[in-house]
């Protein structure tokens, strides 16, 4: 099981938005069952934080929106694409654009 940090642009506009997520991975699947750590535009002017929550859902704590994503059930490698619906009626897809072992730099 390897640690990493998933990077994913959104299809419409790949200079906004840009998702990051923290997960554990077994080849080319999320391994850890448990809620995970991500951010839309995380090093951006207006970072959103959020939880993955196990039944797909984006929790970003306090506030109305409640988006959701398949992303859980999505291969974990570079340009595959994975689905966020930011309400009933919207959706975007986005695309993975890079995976970089969490801690990589620091054992250098």
């Amino acid at each position: 099981m390897t640690a990493i940090r998933l990077i994913a642009q959104w299809r419409d506009d790949p200079t906004e938005a840009l998702m990051s997520v923290d997960l554990r991975v077994e080849e080319t699947r999320l391994a850890a069952p448990w809620d995970v750590f991500g951010a839309i535009d995380l090093d951006g002017p207006h970072p959103r934080p959020f939880i993955l929550r196990r039944d797909g859902s984006i929790d970003f704590g306090a506030g109305p929106d409640r988006w959701r994503t398949d992303l859980r059930n999505a291969e974990i490698k570079v340009g595959m694409l994975f689905t966020v619906w930011f309400n009933d009626a919207d959706h975007g897809t986005y695309k993975i654009v890079k995976l970089a072992e969490l801690g990589a730099k620091e054992r250098k």
